[in-house]
């Protein structure tokens, strides 16, 4: 499956190297992983949580994912997204895309994180030493997925 909406914490180093295996006909992998900043306008966070939906947030990314697959043809996707609480410095989220050549498969990674960013559907609360707020995405995360509608 392209698509894991999970509680689980992963190891990224580890789903690459699985992704990469006997991939002889991309010309080039690229991947993207994002952690949890343990500070957000400077408040510290101990905790993001992040509530997803089953049935309703994994086919919004699974259709994300295959249009980046029609977009810029790449050979493969895997993306892997947590929600629940998540501590400063684990995983939050990996996207690794292959292609025959290396411009597309930066370009579905970025357009995927773009999207995911903005659009995945997820509601995130951190909780500090200040309590708790509800994040939302910020401006320039909006001003980074309108770029692909320009495209």
């Amino acid at each position: 499956m392209a698509v894991r909406v999970q509680t689980e914490a992963f190891d990224a180093g580890r789903l690459l190297s699985e992704f990469s295996a006997g991939r002889a006909e991309a010309g080039g992998v690229v991947s993207f992983t994002g952690i949890c900043r343990d500070t957000t306008a400077g408040a510290g966070v101990t905790t993001l949580e992040l509530d997803a939906y089953p049935g309703f947030t994994e086919p919004a990314i699974e259709a994300m994912e295959a249009e980046a697959r029609a977009r810029f043809g790449v050979q493969d996707v895997l993306i892997v997204h947590r929600h629940g609480p998540i501590a400063p410095g684990e995983a939050i989220v990996f996207v690794v895309t292959a292609a025959e050549h290396r411009r597309a498969a930066f370009e579905a990674a970025d357009y995927l994180m773009d999207r995911l960013k903005t659009e995945a559907p997820f509601w995130k609360k951190e909780s500090g030493p200040d309590g708790q707020r509800w994040i939302e995405p910020r401006d320039g995360d909006y001003q980074d997925v309108k770029r692909w509608s320009a495209k």
